[in-house]
């Protein structure tokens, strides 16, 4: 619990600075920790052997490359480069008949290297896009996932009784889930009413604000049931009380992804 809270007090420490200022200074921390985010997915996969070197460097450049997409665009264009796309199907499939050989590569790596690119390249290049947008909006879901994590951490330790997902988080219970809820919607409301725009009708705030919590919830139990499939309590130990990147910004990212199903009306 200490090594928790002192470590989210230092990353708030360092992180808020670069999301104040914006730009390239930001990008570049995005793009630092879109990278270790997917090397603990590549891990993950492929934890008891190795690709080659060429293949992980063709990985990561896509990432690279998707992460900056239209990195320091001030208009929030949700568009993927398709020169991207094709490099990526060519760098991971055309090995599958290179290397010949389901024991060193095989379609399973090829299309988890794919789904991972995508996944980690697209949501940390909208934690880009959405902050150039505006800062005020992407504090307004920073501030939804954070406090639904910690609220539904504190009010699962306090109260916590009738188990959420056993199967997928042991620790994880329904009262921790409604405190976050409770709590997220709560804080982000008043932000956004207050900081952001007090035009949107009530109703509405209210249900896009609880769907994000919700969806914030949902994304840690995703990556939840990640670890549990291939048996790994954490991502890494790069965070101390958190586990890995993934598992810090879990919520954060389907907070983010969601968002942009509403962030037109908002």
């Amino acid at each position: 619990m200490k090594n928790r809270v002192l470590s989210s007090i230092l990353l708030l420490l360092i992180f808020i600075p670069f999301i104040m200022k914006g730009d390239v200074f930001y990008a570049g921390l995005v793009l630092l920790v879109g990278l270790i985010a997917f090397k603990e997915l590549f891990d993950l996969k492929l934890k008891d052997r190795k690709l080659s070197l060429l293949l992980e460097v063709l990985a990561y450049l896509a990432v690279g490359f998707l992460i900056l997409n239209n990195y320091q665009s001030k208009e929030l264009m949700i568009v993927l480069d398709y020169r991207i796309l094709t490099f990526m199907l060519f760098a991971f499939m055309v090995p599958l008949v290179l290397i010949g050989d389901n024991d060193k590569y095989n379609l399973q790596d090829a299309l988890y290297l794919l789904g991972s690119v995508l996944f980690i390249g697209f949501s940390f290049n909208l934690m880009i896009l959405i902050r150039n947008y505006s800062i005020t909006y992407f504090i307004y879901f920073l501030l939804i996932a954070c406090f639904t994590d910690i609220f539904a951490f504190v009010t699962g330790k306090l109260i916590g009784r009738k188990k959420l997902a056993k199967e997928i988080s042991p620790n994880k219970t329904v009262e921790g889930f409604v405190g976050g809820t409770i709590m997220g919607t709560f804080i982000g409301m008043v932000y956004y009413l207050t900081v952001v725009s007090n035009q949107i009708p009530f109703t509405q705030i209210l249900i896009i604000t609880i769907t994000l919590s919700i969806m914030g919830q949902i994304g840690d139990l995703i990556f939840s049931q990640i670890k549990r499939y291939y048996h790994q309590k954490d991502f890494s130990n790069l965070v101390p009380g958190h586990g890995g990147i993934l598992d810090l910004f879990d919520s954060l990212i389907f907070v983010i992804i969601t968002s942009i199903l509403f962030i037109s009306i908002l």
